[in-house]
């Protein structure tokens, strides 16, 4: 299976083809599941100031968790920043070596490799470091974040569906990032390929998308949060698109997202819509937790009662949808699947959320949608940062740079 240097990470050379991919999965499906959620009982410190780590200080203060304090590897920017009023931030070799030893290190950064990271804080002794989402996953009780979620054993239909999907992936680094994001959620490994890389800074715009936009655009972002996709989108297009239509359920997040497209002239907002609404698999009313930033989501523990739509309600046209839903995407397709088969449009959906990402996600599309190119990427660690990408076979290349330059 590759070369193992160490407990948490599996190295490979080359993406693997069909065959190997199936046979490396019936190989992790036989490997023990040791790892579990980890609840605080010791006194909790924060590595990583960044937006995780943001993100993290937020979720503690909401389900009643102190931290002592945040270590970063740059903690001097941080330590002006108001967020962080009343937090120490400081190097991870300047925290006392009694608690290096003795306290529950909470590690919030997803944007390198984790069991790198973490050796080099144990080297430092750090001796208890976990992933934050591990922490969350102990606590959905009180908040529904649930990007630590395990997989458990895999049972055989999930073998077999995981195997379909892998025969499905258009290439070879889609098969290596969806083992990847198993052996994570399964087992908690790190598994690395030489030549299928985690890329960081294209998610939703990888090259086989890029190559095809073009300027008769209609983008829906599902779950646009502060607009940070659709600035995105626009700069790629050079403010050239037919619409964008932003959809946010979330109160606090809409004002924001308003705020930020407010900044752009009147002959470009007259091409943008927003909506203040959810999207699912039925109208309807359903529980609704405000106030979470990227995690706010429907969900059994929301606060309030909000008016779920359809994509197939809204009646919109897209060419371009891409969806970030807190785990919803499936329920959101499975309610506008007539509009995605009438306008076949690109789709970009996150699968990283629940257990559905491991297969049912995909699954779905590939059974749903004819004459469809499918590819799967990771563009974070953790476990997180995992889209599929739908490309419709029709779609003809129109030569945009797979270079330009992306927020």
């Amino acid at each position: 299976m590759g070369e193992k240097p160490g407990v948490a990470a599996m190295r490979f050379v080359h993406a693997p083809d069909i065959g190997s991919a199936k046979q490396i999965l019936r190989q992790l499906a036989q490997t023990p599941v040791v790892c579990a959620p980890r609840k605080v009982e010791k006194p909790l410190v924060l590595y990583g100031a960044g937006n995780l780590g943001r993100m993290a200080k937020q979720y503690f203060e909401q389900i009643g968790i102190p931290i002592k304090y945040a270590v970063d590897s740059n903690p001097e920017p941080h330590r002006s920043d108001l967020f962080w009023a009343g937090v120490d931030i400081i190097s991870p070799e300047d925290a006392p070596p009694r608690e290096r030893s003795e306290f529950l290190l909470a590690i919030c950064v997803a944007t390198t490799q984790f069991s790198r990271l973490s050796a080099e804080l144990g080297s430092l002794g750090w001796a208890d470091r976990v992933p934050f989402y591990d922490i969350a996953e102990a606590y959905r009780d009180r908040n529904p974040l649930g990007n630590g979620w395990f997989s458990g054993k895999l049972g055989q239909a999930d073998i077999e569906n995981i195997e379909l999907v892998l025969s499905g992936w258009q290439d070879d680094i889609s098969r290596a990032h969806h083992l990847q994001f198993i052996a994570w959620h399964a087992l908690r490994e790190d598994w690395l390929f030489d030549d299928a890389p985690v890329t960081i800074g294209d998610r939703y715009f990888i090259p086989e998308v890029i190559s095809l936009l073009r300027s008769d655009e209609i983008f829906c972002d599902l779950g646009a949060h502060h607009a940070e996709v659709i600035l995105r989108f626009m700069q790629i297009m050079e403010n050239r698109f037919k619409e964008i239509w932003a959809i946010e359920p979330d109160m606090m997040n809409l004002s924001l997202l308003r705020a930020e497209l407010q900044k752009f002239k009147p002959e470009i907002m007259k091409k943008i819509h927003v909506l203040a609404c959810a999207v699912g698999a039925q109208e309807g009313r359903e529980n609704f937790f405000h106030g979470l930033g990227y995690v706010s989501q429907l969900c059994d523990l929301g606060q309030h009662l909000v008016e779920v739509t359809t994509i197939e309600r809204l009646g919109l046209e897209p060419t371009f949808i891409k969806l970030h839903l807190e785990g919803g995407e499936l329920d959101a397709m499975r309610g506008g699947v007539q509009s995605l088969k009438r306008c076949r449009p690109i789709i970009a959906a996150t699968t990283y959320h629940n257990r559905l990402g491991l297969w049912e996600v995909q699954k779905w599309l590939m059974d749903e949608l004819t004459n469809y190119k499918f590819h799967f990427r990771l563009h974070s660690w953790c476990g997180t940062g995992a889209v599929v990408y739908g490309i419709p076979g029709e779609r003809p290349t129109q030569g945009k740079s797979n270079e330009m330059p992306i927020m």
